[in-house]
């Protein structure tokens, strides 16, 4: 498991929209019955898995227009936030990753609707 803590040297970035900030796990170099796969077959594997480590908002709500055009109104975006949250295991799509180094660190980042599934340490 990814240690997520305040001091994170992640804090700075904003992941925006419904976009997911993904570590991927360590590919296995090994079949189950223990043939080792070269680096290229490991990268076009179609389905990966990683630690979620931040997400964006979700998916923007457009604002209802008011009967009364006259009053001033603060323009507050409201959003639809997504299922995924830090800390958990990801399912992705591969081929809808976008790849990406920060300070030296390996990361993916992925719309929602490529996360196929959700592992979350704590109970639903």
């Amino acid at each position: 498991m990814i240690g997520i803590t305040p001091d994170n040297k992640l804090k700075r970035l904003i992941v925006v929209g419904d976009r997911v900030l993904i570590k991927p796990k360590d590919p296995s170099d090994r079949t189950t019955s223990g043939l080792y796969l070269p680096p290229t077959v490991q990268e076009k594997e179609q389905v990966q898995s990683g630690y979620v480590i931040k997400v964006g908002p979700g998916y923007p709500i457009p604002s209802q227009a008011e009967d009364e055009p006259w009053k001033e109104t603060e323009e507050k975006v409201k959003y639809m936030p997504l299922q995924a949250q830090e800390g958990d295991v990801a399912l992705y799509l591969q081929r809808n990753a976008i790849e990406l180094q920060y300070e030296g660190e390996q990361y993916v980042i992925v719309p929602q609707g490529s996360i196929l599934m959700l592992e979350r340490l704590e109970d639903l």
